[in-house]
């Protein structure tokens, strides 16, 4: 009677007629354990008889939220009577959760996308006015979720918080084993409910804000179950519904369409989600392991889960698909865990049966042995079993999806696989499962491709396995060879690291052109693919692996190995034959050999103490030296060199520390050995030039501390020796680059190097006076013969490159140099070799006063006699725009632009006197450059049309490329002028109709040209590209 009249208020709650009402007082037994774990008032568990439509129509009421708690308690109060009553009907309603898990009560955690449920018949869903008011239900209980929030009832004193097995898997606060157990006991206390608790989870875990309706298979024939099979839309609600079987039952997920709009807890950015992720994954695996050695084998719970999973795992859903497939895979990878443990166990029941079976006593008994017997089978059967999960997964699962059209879904597939193979390599790695990766191998997403990758680095790393990759090596090795040139770097970096497992751990897999094609990503720009093809090199080539017969007596012990790794490293050098890129060599070694590289005693020794038997060529000693500089400047530098990597990566203290101490190595040994090697090869100028920059890297204290003074004073003999005999200017800027490195005034020994460096600026003025006056008469020019003239120039060139470098005016070679550039405007009799040096001396020449004049704050009068110098100066470089030789006039144009841009900038805001040298170009002379570029840049040279040789067809193509190069730093100076409004912006309108004709030599200058000029003034910028749309 208390049932009956707990019916009869809620009847009248709902506004009905009592009298209307019919009730079997006949109901199945509620669960009080339902009660007790989601013990809430907004989550409620109502288990009927024959009532489904009241039920439906209390949960779509509008006024059933305010009245939820009393109802329940009038349902629940029941519990007395119906407890005393045998429940003959299992489920025959439904389970309708319909609360929304919008918030947990913890600040750290974000909002949540899930919704809990309540029960309900599926037949009367299918009505459109029961489906809008499900849709209006389920969108009022998420507003109104946060405040249905409230502590449950008490309990022996106690407030319990009502958490789902959702949120305490997502929060993460517990451990994952303990929620595992809580679960298995309330699973074997009530399979149905715990079942029911287990799927909610999976289907919140899927973002879904929808209904979750469960009916008994056996309620249904099986003409109504392959109906039911199906996800459908229904337009006037704006409600999904996908039906599938989860045995025993038969799920209806009910959501709404926008659960489309790709916003689940898997894909959702934040460390939160990511936790979550591996949370979810941790409880998939630990649900597995706890469960492996009661419920596993039960028939029922198993084929619920992998139903409930192979069934969301074929929905249109994104959602669905992704979260039940990485559920699906993560417990086929625990039931791999479980099989492995599983023949162990079996290993070990067969071998104590064996001993037990042989034991030779008289106390031995049949009980011991039957006992035996039986575990023995049951390890027997168990495998079986567990052999009959694994497929039933793979089959629904892996093979549906491994190909889906979402990549994260096709790399969880690959990942997965990968592991499997690993870890159960008797079933798994064969040729039925690899052809998935193979095939995968050639996938458009690159992430899928690299979890081929990872997952195959697995197998090919453990030798024992590689014997079974027989067939797939030679299937898919040309695939994955050209994956090193892939488009997406990390995945370039991680074939290479294949290919060095399986060239290490397979024979003959790859052929001598693989190699040499994979030797050559040492020079790619790219520097982490260029460190693997580096340690690929190493391994594969470097390596020693000579006998100590074959080294000489003298080089056994220290310089053994070394030796060997430098002459195969020059060997490989000069085969690449990319002489230019020896730092990208170094650089893609030095994580590999850094202690290899750092031997210079052994280089150095290779250079001077060679036998004759062992000596090396030209060819190898040049290669030797440029990887001593390279060695030498990656130590002292602590970074990549240029174009490859970002900017200079900041050190830690232990990088510092190793920095430090290898400055300190470089400079003590070539300190002594430098000289040495300066004077044997001073006659090469290509050796002298790379050995000269070696002391830039010094750590120049150590001369002074160390009493070193004396190898200082020898170095800088050598020097001067080779400013005498070069003229090279490679090899001069270099020895100007080492006096000015000794000649810093913070160091102790730049008075050596200072007076040094006087006595041979001295002897080069000298020189060059003597030979100006021998040979300069006024008004005739130049009188001398083709000896005097080549000593006149390289005594110019010789000056030219140390003014580079350092201050000369107290010399006055403005004076002579500039006597020589009117003489050669007015008469134009001089040699072309003479004046270019003797216009870049007068550049230097002009450029020291400048600063000097900047710095010191020269008089007014000072600086106008400068002004006039510098328009004068411009003016000359403006008639050499127009010289008949293309060398001078390019150069006159490079540093009269270089000039404008100087003195455009000289700012009369600080001090008014320097105002006085800014600069801007007439029009007439805006113009002639303008012309100049025409000329020079944009007119090619018409080729002519003749058979050529391969080296002559070579030399053409590097002429080419010089040619482009020059004329890119012609148009990028003159760039430079208008985006610094230095020459008038208009004329930009002449370069931009070149843009598309010349888009492939010039469009990325042309380009940024039009970004910065539109960027400083975007009207003119306007007016200019109307101006060029207006010329033919």
């Amino acid at each position: 009677m208390a049932f009956a009249k707990a019916y009869c208020s809620l009847w009248k709650m709902l506004g009905k007629d009592v009298n209307s009402l019919q009730i079997n007082q006949t109901a199945s037994k509620p669960s009080m354990q339902i009660m007790q774990r989601y013990n809430r008032p907004c989550v409620h568990f109502i288990f009927l008889l024959n009532v489904d439509t009241l039920i439906f129509n209390f949960l779509c009421s509008e006024s059933h939220l305010a009245c939820c708690g009393d109802i329940a308690n009038l349902l629940f109060g029941c519990r007395s009577v119906c407890s005393q009553e045998k429940s003959y009907i299992p489920f025959d309603i439904f389970c309708l959760l319909c609360s929304r898990e919008n918030a947990i009560h913890d600040e750290t955690v974000p909002g949540s996308t899930v919704q809990s449920g309540s029960c309900l018949r599926n037949g009367n869903v299918q009505t459109p006015r029961g489906k809008r008011k499900v849709q209006e239900q389920c969108a009022h209980i998420r507003r109104n979720s946060s405040r249905s929030r409230r502590p449950s009832q008490p309990q022996n004193g106690e407030v319990v918080k009502a958490v789902t097995l959702f949120e305490v898997v997502s929060m993460g606060k517990r451990a994952m084993q303990s929620v595992v157990d809580d679960w298995v006991e309330a699973y074997i206390q009530d399979r149905d409910v715990a079942l029911l608790d287990l799927i909610n989870f999976f289907i919140q875990c899927s973002g879904c804000q929808g209904m979750v309706t469960a009916e008994m298979f056996q309620s249904l024939c099986n003409s109504d179950v392959i109906q039911k099979m199906t996800e459908t839309f229904d337009e006037e609600t704006g409600l999904q519904y996908k039906k599938f079987m989860a045995y025993p039952w038969i799920l209806t997920v009910t959501w709404p369409v926008d659960m489309d709009n790709g916003d689940y807890p898997l894909i959702k950015p934040g460390p939160y989600w990511k936790k979550f992720k591996a949370n979810f994954c941790e409880f998939t695996a630990v649900l597995i392991q706890q469960c492996q050695y009661s419920i596993l084998y039960d028939s029922y719970l198993m084929d619920t889960v992998i139903s409930l999973l192979t069934g969301l795992a074929d929905s249109r859903v994104r959602a669905f698909r992704h979260t039940s497939t990485l559920a699906a895979l993560k417990l086929l990878t625990a039931l791999v865990r479980v099989n492995l443990n599983l023949d162990v166990s079996k290993c070990n029941a067969q071998r104590l049966y064996q001993v037990e079976k042989n034991r030779i006593s008289v106390k031995r008994t049949n009980h011991r042995l039957d006992q035996l017997e039986r575990k023995r089978k049951e390890y027997e059967q168990k495998p079986l079993e567990i052999e009959n999960m694994m497929n039933a997964i793979f089959k629904g699962t892996f093979l549906q999806r491994y190909r889906d059209v979402i990549p994260e879904i096709r790399a969880i597939c690959i990942e997965e696989i990968g592991s499997w193979m690993k870890m159960y390599p008797d079933t798994f790695l064969n040729d039925s499962y690899l052809k998935y990766i193979g095939w995968m191998l050639y996938d458009k997403q690159p992430e899928v491709r690299l979890k081929c990758l990872l997952g195959l680095q697995g197998i090919y790393n453990r030798k024992e396995l590689v014997s079974k990759m027989d067939l797939f090596t030679s299937r898919f090795k040309d695939r994955i060879v050209s994956m090193a040139l892939d488009k997406d770097h990390e995945v370039a970096v991680q074939a290479m690291k294949l290919l060095m497992l399986m060239s290490q751990n397979c024979e003959d897999a790859l052929s001598s052109e693989d190699c040499e094609t994979l030797f050559q990503f040492v020079y790619t720009t790219h520097r982490p693919l260029a460190v693997a093809a580096g340690e690929f090199l190493y391994k594969r080539l470097l390596s020693y692996q000579g006998t100590e017969e074959e080294v000489p007596p003298k080089r056994r012990g220290k310089f053994r190995a070394n030796t060997c790794y430098m002459r195969k490293l020059i060997t490989f050098f000069l085969e690449s034959e990319l002489h230019k890129h020896v730092t990208y060599l170094v650089d893609s070694l030095w994580d590999w050999t850094g202690s290899l590289l750092k031997d210079w005693e052994c280089m150095t020794t290779l250079l001077l103490e060679a036998a004759e038997e062992e000596a090396l060529s030209d060819a190898q000693e040049s290669a030797l030296i440029e990887i001593i500089l390279a060695t030498v400047r990656e130590a002292a530098e602590g970074h990549p060199p240029v174009g490859r990597g970002a900017a200079k990566k900041i050190l830690s203290a232990k990088e510092k520390k190793i920095q430090l101490e290898d400055c300190t190595k470089i400079t003590e040994h070539f300190i002594v050995v430098l000289p040495q090697l300066l004077a044997k090869y001073s006659a090469d100028a290509e050796k002298v030039a790379n050995l000269l920059q070696i002391p830039q890297y010094y750590d120049l204290d150590v001369y002074s501390t160390g009493r070193l003074e004396k190898h200082l004073d020898a170095l800088l003999r050598v020097v001067k020796d080779i400013v005498a005999e070069h003229s090279d200017m490679d090899v001069l800027e270099a020895c100007s680059r080492t006096y000015y490195v000794f000649c810093n005034e913070e160091l102790a020994i730049h008075r050596r190097a200072d007076l040094a460096r006087t006595q041979l600026i001295d002897e080069l003025v000298d020189k060059l006076n003597e030979l100006l006056a021998d040979s300069w008469h006024e008004g005739e020019g130049l009188c001398t013969d083709e000896e005097g003239i080549c000593r006149i120039y390289t005594t110019l060139r010789r000056i030219t490159a140390f003014h580079n470098a350092h201050n000369l005016t107290k010399w006055n070679l403005y004076g002579k140099t500039s006597k020589l550039l009117v003489f050669e405007m007015e008469y134009g009799s001089l040699p072309v070799q003479m004046i270019l040096p003797a216009l870049q001396c007068t550049y230097f020449a002009l450029l020291w006063q400048l600063a000097s004049a900047v710095e010191r704050s020269s008089s007014k009068e000072t600086l106008l006699a400068l002004n006039r110098e510098l328009r004068f100066f411009c003016q000359i470089c403006a008639c050499y725009l127009s010289h008949k030789d293309k060398d001078l006039s390019e150069k006159a144009f490079m540093i009269l632009c270089d000039l404008l841009m100087i003195l455009s900038h000289q700012s009369s805001g600080d001090d008014e006197a320097v105002g006085v040298l800014q600069y801007l170009p007439s029009t007439s002379l805006q113009s002639k450059m303008l012309l100049f570029i025409q000329d020079h840049v944009f007119t090619e040279e018409k080729e002519e049309i003749k058979d050529l040789t391969e080296e002559e067809e070579r030399e053409k193509e590097g002429y080419k490329l010089n040619d482009l190069h020059r004329r890119r730093s012609l148009l990028a100076v003159y760039c430079k002028l208008i985006v610094f409004t230095v020459v008038e912006m208009s004329a930009a309108a002449e370069i931009y109709k070149h843009y598309m004709k010349t888009y492939n030599d010039f469009g990325d200058i042309i380009k940024e040209t039009l970004s910065r000029t539109r960027h400083n003034n975007k009207i003119l910028s306007a007016k200019t590209l109307i101006l060029c749309l207006q010329q033919d």
